[in-house]
């Protein structure tokens, strides 16, 4: 039997099924937020690779950005646009191979993915090819889901029952996440992590309540009283240890361009 594999064919079906888009969990902010924090970016050239939804380049358009939006997917490409019409920023949109970059060395200031890397059972092409398209010394950010969590354990038996909805997927570590990204021809100027919020049992009802039509819930529940702003100091607390990586939901970092290093074809 053939590998299972994350397919065009995924996500074309994932976002066709998805077109309100405003039911589909966000990033929250956290991606352009570190984009951000690496320093302003009004006429930088942006390139999200693999981009789904393609929020995250809507908000960096809307603040300067020169933001271009890379998928093979129609639908995903189809409803970047939506949004980016609705929220009335220019995007550039392509369709193409991430694999296979259609830009020349050195174009962009700036290349993110986020929920892209985990769906490559080898990502070191990918991450070459995100190298190659940055100039020297710019900002490669990559978000993808942290390894030690239960959404982990819950995604791989929904893999191993051929009922995940990409197909499939692995995690990574931070340790791993940064070692893959130096390897690619970047060294590490920064790290993050989030929380799932809400939780992977909310997550997980609102869902089997929607596919059973059985009720609506929100995308988030009501604050409370006592009770969130216990677990939002609880997490703030736990976030100053150096344990949190291992706890986090999705995990990211960021790298500059290392522009004495070439990539070696077989790191």
């Amino acid at each position: 039997m053939a590998p299972r594999a994350s397919t065009e064919a995924h996500w074309n079906r994932f976002w066709t099924e998805r077109s309100d888009i405003d039911a589909v969990y966000p990033t929250d902010g956290r991606v352009v937020e570190h984009v951000q924090s690496q320093g302003p970016v009004q006429g930088q050239r942006i390139l999200e690779v693999g981009a789904g939804s393609g929020r995250d380049s809507v908000r960096l358009a809307a603040a300067g950005a020169v933001a271009v939006i890379l998928d093979y997917s129609l639908p995903s490409l189809e409803t970047a646009r939506r949004v980016a019409e609705r929220e009335g920023a220019r995007v550039l949109l392509i369709r193409a191979d991430a694999l296979r970059l259609p830009f020349r060395d050195g174009a962009f200031d700036v290349v993110f993915h986020q929920g892209l890397l985990e769906h490559f059972r080898d990502p070191r092409p990918l991450l070459r090819e995100n190298v190659r398209v940055l100039a020297p010394d710019a900002l490669l950010l990559i978000d993808v889901p942290q390894r030690f969590h239960l959404y982990t354990v819950a995604k791989h038996i929904l893999i191993a029952l051929g009922k995940w909805f990409a197909g499939w997927e692995t995690e990574f570590s931070i340790g791993e996440l940064e070692r893959l990204m130096r390897q690619s021809g970047v060294r590490i100027v920064g790290r993050y992590g989030a929380w799932m919020i809400p939780g992977l049992f909310y997550r997980s009802l609102r869902l089997v309540l929607l596919k059973t039509r059985l009720a609506r819930l929100p995308l988030y529940p009501r604050p409370l009283p006592l009770i969130t702003p216990l677990l939002d100091g609880i997490r703030g607390a736990w976030e100053r240890t150096p344990f949190a990586y291992y706890t986090y939901f999705v995990i990211g970092a960021l790298g500059r361009k290392d522009a004495d290093r070439v990539p070696s074809p077989t790191a």
